[in-house]
């Protein structure tokens, strides 16, 4: 593959993003990193979505800012609803943000048409996660068919593909692939209510994925907590 293909790829600063990244650059896509400022409550994964864009030369690296906070119905962005620790359930938690993935993919779209680069990268997983209904493979067939429609890129020929590299694997499987990509996972920012410092708070359903992920690989975790 030509280095001259451009990707953009959605860049969180956590495990699954940043190993998304690295899948990318691995397969030679010149990569645009896009991180949003969308009110969440704990910005210290903006830090890390900065750092981990340079370590993997992305060519820009931008970060948008848009206020989720102002709809709220999240943990993650609404100050009366508290994050809460992990409780296995077969429920939607509340740390659901409201068409977060959708919000964030047609950003996506709109600056990838303005690059002239029809590749999106995204790392949902429909294996470990929250049971969030935006991570499935059904939604990003049908997000990937829309986008194929709305944009004067897609009409022209040039049809725009969403990669999600992640989807079928599990947290484990995710680090080693990320580990032989050269990924520092102790860079990388997961928690759902991280410190300023960027340091974890271990409960959260993010950290326990996180977590199993690292003792079903077998691997030291290096993930620094506050406690």
């Amino acid at each position: 593959m030509s280095s001259s293909k451009k990707a953009v790829v959605l860049l969180s600063g956590g495990l699954d993003s940043t190993t998304t990244l690295a899948i990318a650059k691995s397969k030679g896509f010149d990569c645009y990193a896009l991180s949003f400022d969308y009110g969440q409550k704990q910005k210290s994964e903006l830090n890390a979505a900065a750092n981990i864009a340079t370590q993997f030369d992305a060519k820009e690296h931008r970060i948008m800012k848009i206020s989720l906070s102002d709809i709220g119905g999240s943990a993650l962005t609404d100050d009366a609803i508290a994050v809460p620790d992990f409780v296995q359930s077969d429920e939607i938690p509340v740390t659901y943000v409201p068409a977060r993935n959708t919000i964030f993919l047609s950003y996506a779209l709109a600056w990838a048409e303005v690059l002239d680069c029809q590749d999106i990268f995204i790392g949902v997983n429909a294996l470990d996660y929250s049971g969030y209904p935006d991570c499935r493979q059904a939604y990003i067939d049908a997000f990937e068919t829309m986008a194929n429609l709305a944009t004067k890129q897609s009409v022209e020929g040039h049809k725009t593909t969403i990669h999600t590299p992640l989807i079928q694997l599990n947290k484990a499987q995710i680090i080693q692939q990320g580990l032989s990509l050269e990924v520092d996972y102790s860079k990388t920012t997961t928690c759902y209510q991280a410190n300023e410092q960027g340091e974890a708070c271990g409960v959260c359903d993010a950290c326990e994925y996180r977590k199993l992920g690292f003792i079903e690989a077998g691997i030291d975790d290096p993930t620094r907590y506050q406690n």
